[in-house]
C-alpha cells in the first residue's frame, strides 16, 4: 500500500493588495496558504506496468510522487551541447541498445539519433528524454509532467509507443500529468486523481482506432519524408508510391519496385517506407507494409521487404504476414541476414547487416 499525508504551505504576504484582493472575492486573510493530501494507493494488491496519475495543475500531483516514490522521480538531464543524441546516454550501453531503446518508445528515425538534443523538436525530445530516463533508472520511473511540452496529438502517439516499450520489458512506469487526454494511449494498469482522491484498477485495451488513407501518390511528396530516412534521399526513377493520409495530411510514405529476378517475374520489392516523427511507435510503416503486400497480392505479384532498421526487423519478426525470404535464416529467425550495398545520404556506397522477408497473405 503506498500512503501518503501530507500538507503543502507557504506564507502569503500581508500587502495592501493581498488585502484588497481578499476583500473583493471574500478569501480568508491567513499568515498562509495550505493544502492537506491524503492518498492509499493499493498497488501491491496486483502486478501492474504502468500507472497514472492525475489531476488539474496545482492539485498536489508533482508533491505527492516526489513523497511517495522519492528516488524514483526522473530529473533535470544535462545533454552534450554539440554532441549527437546517442552519445548522451550511459557509456556502458552498446550503441544497439541505445538505437533499440530510442526505437522503442518511438524515435525511430536514424537522422535524429546523430543530432544534438536541442536541435529535436519537442517531440523528439520528449521521446529522447522517456529513453533516457529508462536507461539510467532500473526498475520503477516516475516521469512527471508528463507530454505537458508536446503537440496532443504527439502526446498520444508517444504514450502508446512508450506503454508498450515498458510492458513488453517487464519495465515499471508512472506518468504524472494534468492532461487526461492520454489515458487511453497510455492504458494504464491503475489510474490516480489526486483532485478527486479516487484510485482504480483498470484493464488494458486497444488504443482508439486511427483512419488512414492509402492511396497512389505523386513522388514529389517525397521531400516531405526524405530527410527521416536512414539511406539515400534518393528515390528511383522507376519506383511506384503510395502515402498514407489522416484527416487530409500525409503521415507514412512507402515506395515499391519490379525485382529482376532470373526466372522469377512477379516479384516486387520494397524500395522507401518513412514514418514522420510525430507518427512513429503506433507500426504504422509495417502495416502500410502490409497492406502494400496484400494489393500486389491480389495482383498476382510476391512482395519482399529487406531493411537493416532495428524496428522494423522487430515488426516483421513478430508478425504473422512475414517469413524469412530464405531457408537459411539469422539467428534466431528474424530473417535472412545478409550485407546489402546501400547508398547512404553522403552518395558512397556502404555495406549494412540487412534482414529480408517476404509477405505472407492470409489463409481464408
Amino acid at each position: 500500500m503506498a500512503t501518503a499525508e501530507i500538507t503543502l504551505s507557504c506564507p502569503v504576504a500581508r500587502s495592501a493588495r493581498v488585502l484588497q484582493v481578499s476583500g473583493m472575492f471574500d478569501l480568508p486573510a491567513e499568515a498562509k496558504a495550505s493544502l492537506t493530501l491524503r492518498a492509499d494507493l493499493p498497488l501491491e494488491d496486483q502486478p501492474w506496468n504502468v500507472g497514472l496519475v492525475t489531476g488539474p495543475s496545482g492539485a498536489g500531483k508533482s508533491s505527492l510522487a516526489r513523497h511517495l516514490w522519492p528516488g524514483a522521480v526522473a530529473g533535470e538531464q544535462d545533454w552534450p551541447h554539440d554532441a549527437a543524441l546517442v552519445d548522451g546516454f550511459p557509456a556502458s550501453m552498446g550503441i544497439k541498445d541505445i538505437t533499440g531503446l530510442l526505437s522503442a518508445v518511438g524515435l525511430s528515425s536514424p537522422p535524429a539519433w546523430v543530432k544534438p538534443f536541442r536541435v529535436l523538436s519537442n517531440g523528439e525530445a520528449f521521446r529522447a528524454s522517456i529513453a533516457r530516463a529508462l536507461a539510467e533508472q532500473d526498475g520503477l520511473v516516475v516521469v512527471d509532467e508528463f507530454t505537458s511540452v508536446v503537440d496532443r496529438q504527439v502526446a498520444k502517439v508517444a504514450s502508446h509507443a512508450v506503454q508498450k516499450h515498458v510492458r513488453r520489458s517487464g519495465r515499471q512506469l508512472i506518468a504524472v500529468t494534468c492532461h487526461y487526454d492520454v489515458t487511453e494511449w497510455l492504458q494504464p494498469d491503475w489510474c490516480y486523481d489526486v483532485a478527486a482522491g479516487s484510485f482504480s484498477w483498470r484493464s488494458v485495451q486497444r488504443h482508439p482506432p486511427i483512419g488512414l488513407d492509402v492511396a497512389p501518390c505523386d513522388r514529389r511528396l517525397w521531400p516531405v519524408f526524405s530527410r527521416h530516412h536512414y539511406l539515400s534521399a534518393d528515390l528511383h526513377r522507376s519506383a511506384r508510391c503510395l502515402a498514407a493520409w489522416h484527416d487530409g495530411r500525409p503521415v507514412a510514405f512507402a515506395a515499391y519496385m519490379h525485382f529482376p529476378h532470373p526466372t522469377a517475374r512477379n516479384i516486387k520489392v520494397s524500395h522507401r517506407v518513412v514514418v514522420l516523427p510525430d507518427w512513429q511507435g503506433l507500426g504504422i510503416g509495417g502495416r502500410l507494409s502490409e497492406w502494400l503486400g496484400q494489393s500486389l497480392h491480389e495482383q498476382g505479384f510476391r512482395f519482399r521487404a529487406t531493411t537493416a532498421h532495428p524496428a522494423r526487423i522487430a515488426y516483421y519478426a513478430r508478425s504473422p504476414r512475414w517469413r524469412a525470404d530464405r531457408a537459411k535464416t539469422a539467428p534466431g529467425g528474424h530473417g535472412t541476414r545478409s550485407a546489402g550495398r546501400f547508398r547512404s545520404s553522403q552518395g558512397d556506397l556502404r555495406r549494412l547487416s540487412t534482414r529480408t522477408f517476404e509477405y505472407v497473405p492470409p489463409t481464408r
